[in-house]
């Protein structure tokens, strides 16, 4: 069904297919930044915003490095989106997860790393998060993630009940320009473990709802500041998993390049508690 509305989507944008296509255009921060998932929002959690700078006369994309750091692993995060006329989004995220030290203690081996693939796409059903100022409906986006982890055997010995899984989610954004306010929620639907890291499934738990949500400050046109939440399911039996939180400033250090900072608190991580540490993003839109 998503894919129906998806294409539905592009065969409704003539005006900009039929005239000259038009690049850039959106204000600095209002597509936000790519979520370690790929798709653009918060660090965290997508938002409904699209990616790129282009607005509905063109075609835009952006490419981004993150990298997540606490106490016992490390995630990196890879990849890029497209954005097409301001109403949908591709997108694709090559996840690294190093276990460090740590996947000794695990009996996986110093330096484990998992590896997954993330395939994205999201539609803007209505609203704008930015022009419709004189309007209480947010911009509102429906998406898709295909979860595609490297280490089935690794990940089902663990409790999953497989290394693949699809995530949807829909997501409302308003941009309060007058207040200063970017406000944010998001509803997965979820069966992913660590983000999919971990696998999917699991004997304590099965696909559910989450909730997830962002609010940020203004400071500037180039400085915003905020945090996110992100509930979790815990379906593995080894090891609880907590909600995600974070505390973000993203700066634009111009029309095309973005710099995210953030401290994050990714709680318990495979019986390792007290995940606590640094979240560093930089993207290029244009």
């Amino acid at each position: 069904m998503i894919r129906h509305a998806l294409l539905a989507a592009l065969l409704a944008s003539p005006p900009a297919a039929a005239a000259e296509l038009r690049f850039g255009g959106k204000l600095l921060l209002t597509n936000g930044i790519a979520s370690i998932d790929g798709a653009s929002g918060g660090g965290l959690t997508p938002w409904a915003v699209i990616a790129g700078n282009a607005t509905r006369d063109g075609i835009g994309a952006s490419a981004h490095l993150s990298q997540v750091v606490v106490p016992d692993f490390r995630l990196t995060s890879v990849g890029a989106a497209v954005d097409l006329f301001d109403r949908v989004e591709l997108s694709y995220a090559r996840h690294g997860f190093d276990t460090g030290a740590t996947g000794a203690k695990l009996g996986l081996g110093r330096g484990f790393t998992f590896d997954q693939d993330v395939l994205g796409a999201k539609l803007r059903l209505a609203g704008d998060a930015v022009y419709d100022q004189h309007r209480l409906l947010p911009q509102i986006a429906v998406g898709v993630q295909h979860k595609r982890g490297r280490d089935g055997a690794v990940v089902r010995a663990v409790g999953a009940e497989d290394r693949t899984g699809t995530d949807v989610y829909v997501a409302a954004t308003k941009i309060l320009l007058r207040e200063s306010l970017v406000l944010n929620g998001t509803l997965r639907l979820t069966e992913a473990n660590q983000a999919g890291i971990l696998g999917h499934g699991g004997p304590r738990g099965d696909r559910g709802v989450q909730a997830e949500a962002s609010v940020g400050y203004l400071v500037s046109r180039r400085l915003v500041v905020g945090g996110e939440y992100r509930a979790k399911p815990s379906n593995l039996a080894f090891a609880r998993e907590d909600d995600w939180i974070d505390l973000f400033a993203a700066y634009a250090l111009g029309p095309n390049l973005t710099l995210a900072v953030a401290y994050v608190d990714l709680g318990s991580i495979a019986t390792f508690d007290d995940q606590r540490g640094a979240f560093l993003s930089l993207q290029a839109a244009f």
